[in-house]
Order: structure tokens, then sequence, then C-alpha cells
């Protein structure tokens, strides 16, 4: 599992990282949680939560045969241009969704793929982003994206 702290790349030697961090070009230090230990920082996300997200994108994908993914963080200052380069990049992107949250920039931007195109329309992305958006306000990312998952699932037809 990554994590990361945001500290300009200036005040940090890559040599002074520990084994399996680095600098990212962003300037966020990027590194490698080994299984087993204990994490030190306060997590954003409980075990629950991370639950609750795992059974929503578990339950979408079989549900309506349409790969689920969530990405939470930075996506830019053209956030709608950070979905587009981070998309490809997900598991089976061509018969997925991705559910794309920005909080600083309070932005959610969902992309489908070509194979799914037909059944996971504009429509269904505004349900989706409609039913996270509500939850977004109170300040729930978690109960945002599971909302959002289960709404679309409800839409997309099965193939």
């Amino acid at each position: 599992m990554a994590s990361g702290d945001l500290i300009p790349a200036s005040r940090v030697s890559e040599e002074d990282l520990p084994v399996g961090s680095v600098v990212t070009a962003s300037g966020r230090v990027s590194g490698v949680h080994r299984a087993g230990e204990p994490f030190e920082d306060d997590l954003p996300f409980t075990t629950d939560e991370l639950v609750r997200l795992d059974d929503a994108l578990t339950e979408g994908t079989r549900m309506t045969k349409v790969r689920f993914n969530a990405y939470i963080g930075d996506l830019g200052v053209d956030t709608a241009v950070g979905a587009d380069a981070l998309f490809p990049s997900t598991p089976e992107a061509e018969r997925s969704v991705l559910i794309a949250v920005s909080p600083n920039q309070r932005t959610v931007e969902i992309r489908s793929g070509v194979a799914v195109a037909d059944r996971v329309t504009d429509r269904v992305s505004q349900l989706g982003a409609t039913a996270a958006v509500a939850s977004f306000g109170d300040g729930d990312l978690i109960d945002g994206l599971v909302s959002a998952i289960r709404v679309m699932s409800a839409a997309i037809s099965s193939p």
C-alpha cells in the first residue's frame, strides 16, 4: 500500500528517505507499507469504511459486469484532464467505470470505458455524481462513493 505526504522536494534528499520511498514529480513523498507492520500515521479511513467501499465495488461489479474503480486524491488544476489521464491506468479500463474524487477541488469526475459506454450513459454518470455529492457535503467520502456505486449499479442495465 502506498502513502504520501506533500513536502517541498527541495527539503528532501532522496538519500535520507527510508527504503521503499521516493519523491514524486509533484513533490509528494510516496512510500510502501510492508504487510504485517503496524501503521504509525493516522489513516484517512477506518477499516470498516474500507470494507464498505470494497463490498460496494465488488457488488456493483458482480451485478452489472462492469468493473467499478474509485479514486480519491488530487486530480490537478483541471480535474477533467486529470481524470482523463488517470482513467486508462485503472484496472480493465475498457469495461470499467472510474469515480474520481478530488476533495481539495470539491470535484467528482466519472469516466467509463468504450466497451460499456452504451450502458454507462451520461444519465447514469449524473445519477452517480448526484448520489455522491449529497454525502460529500456532509464530509463523508466513503458514504458518497458507496452511494454512487449503488445508484449507478441499479441504473446500469445488465448485459
